[in-house]
Formats: structure tokens, C-alpha cells, sequence
């Protein structure tokens, strides 16, 4: 079946070059459509989770959302976070992001390269004794906790934010797209809850993300079509076009 609608489950991205070469090249059209959105936990579900800021010495962060949901909190509940606090952040963008909520240069504050071993050569020897609130999104299970038990640092993971499926029925029509683009398995548990029906059929399915994405696929009954990033489909785009060529 020849490929022409293609849906991505994301937003749009700013720069869309890649796709619109694709477009040209193979006369396909592109839909971005994010699956859905990351919210706050409520306070009630925080608490239940036995927060204490104050019984940490230092909370690892991994993404903007969970950086407010944790201050936010803190605030409602009058908890002062003391100077000591040292905060650990997988990237850069993370860490400056702090500033929206402390005196940046006041803090101690560690940045890595996006990767669980990153934080890890962070903490290192030095830092091996602190007590680690995790701040997550989801699940308490991470790459990052699953670091932390690999080197037994002393940790408690704390779900300040989850993934809420978005409305699909009145902006997408799947047995229109001939290919669909998930990332991850919250994209599918979206798909299958907006179409508790849904029929792959002749759809192709490309599969951006790790191991976990396709083990959810498969649960659900899905086939893949196509994985990446791959040695010779690094993006998105690569496994599309590779995709089409084999199969004109």
C-alpha cells in the first residue's frame, strides 16, 4: 500500500524542514497530533506518597513540569527548602530552569548531558551520601531510580506529574492514515483508549522510542513496521523515507 498520510504523535515541531523535504520527495502529507499531556499530580495524590521535602538533602529533577509541581507544592504546603538543598538535573535546560524558582547562583546545583549516567558521574563519590528525592513523572520506576539500585544511593522516587490522554476522536480519523508515528507507550494507551476499536489493518506503524514502547505495542496487538533510531534511520524522518522506498 503506497504511503500518503502520515500522523505524528507530537506537536508540531518549529523547524519542519525534514518533513518537508519528505513531502516533496515522496508526495506524502504529515499530521502532528500529540497524544497527550503532561499534568500535575493533585496535592491529595503527592501526600499520599508521604512527601517531606525536608527529610532530603537533594532532589534530582528531569523535566520543567515536575520542576513547577515540586516548588508549587512546596509552597501550598509552607515548606521552606533550606540553602543546603542541593539539586541534581539531567540537562542544562532543567537546571536554568530552576531560576524560576530559587536564587540560581545561591545553590548548589548539577546539570548532566540527559542520560541517568550522566547524574550518576555527577554524584559520584562525593556526593554518594546524600539523601535523593527523586522528582518523576508516571511511575516511580525510572532509568534513573534503576541507576540509583544499580550503586545502592540512598533514594525515594516521588510521582509529582502523569500522562492524561488527549481528545483524538474529533481531530484525527484513523483509517485515513496510512502510517502512524508513536514514541512512546503513553501514545498507545491514548490511541486505545480514544479507539477501544481500533484495527491496525494496513497502517504502518513506526516505532520512536526504547524497548518499552514496542513491548507495549505488542501488548496491545500492534505491529510494528518499523524501528528507530537505528544506525541507518537515526530520526523520525530516516525510518519514514526508509520505510517508503522498500515499500513503493
Amino acid at each position: 500500500m503506497a504511503i500518503k498520510n502520515i500522523l505524528i504523535a507530537q506537536a508540531q515541531p518549529k523547524v519542519t524542514t525534514q518533513y518537508d523535504e519528505l513531502t516533496a520527495k515522496c508526495g506524502v502529507n504529515f499530521q502532528f497530533v500529540p497524544f497527550f499531556e503532561i499534568v500535575p499530580s493533585s496535592s491529595l495524590e503527592i501526600r499520599a506518597q508521604h512527601f517531606n521535602p525536608l527529610e532530603y538533602s537533594a532532589v534530582v529533577f528531569s523535566s520543567r513540569r515536575t520542576v513547577d509541581a515540586f516548588f508549587n507544592l512546596c509552597e501550598e504546603l509552607r515548606f521552606k527548602i533550606p540553602e543546603t538543598m542541593k539539586y541534581f538535573c539531567t540537562n542544562e535546560k532543567v537546571a536554568m530552569y530552576l531560576q524560576k524558582h530559587i536564587v540560581y547562583r545561591k545553590r548548589k546545583i548539577f546539570f548532566g548531558d540527559g542520560s541517568s549516567d550522566s547524574v550518576l558521574n555527577l554524584i559520584g563519590t562525593k556526593h554518594k551520601d546524600e539523601k535523593y528525592m527523586i522528582v518523576t513523572s508516571d511511575s516511580p520506576v525510572s532509568s534513573l531510580t534503576k541507576a540509583f539500585d544499580a550503586v545502592g544511593l540512598n533514594y525515594k522516587a516521588i510521582v509529582f506529574a502523569k500522562s492524561v490522554p488527549t481528545e483524538l476522536k474529533c481531530r484525527i480519523t484513523p483509517s485515513e492514515v496510512d502510517m502512524m508515528v508513536l514514541y512512546n507507550k503513553q501514545d498507545i494507551r491514548s490511541l486505545m483508549e480514544n479507539f477501544p476499536d481500533f484495527k491496525q489493518g494496513n497502517m504502518a506503524l513506526v516505532a520512536y522510542g526504547s524497548e518499552s514502547l514496542k513491548t507495549a505495542a505488542t501488548q496491545a496487538g500492534l505491529q510494528i513496521s518499523i524501528s528507530a533510531p537505528a544506525a541507518d534511520c537515526p530520526t523520525v524522518a530516516a525510518a519514514i523515507e526508509k520505510y517508503i522506498l522498500a515499500n513503493p
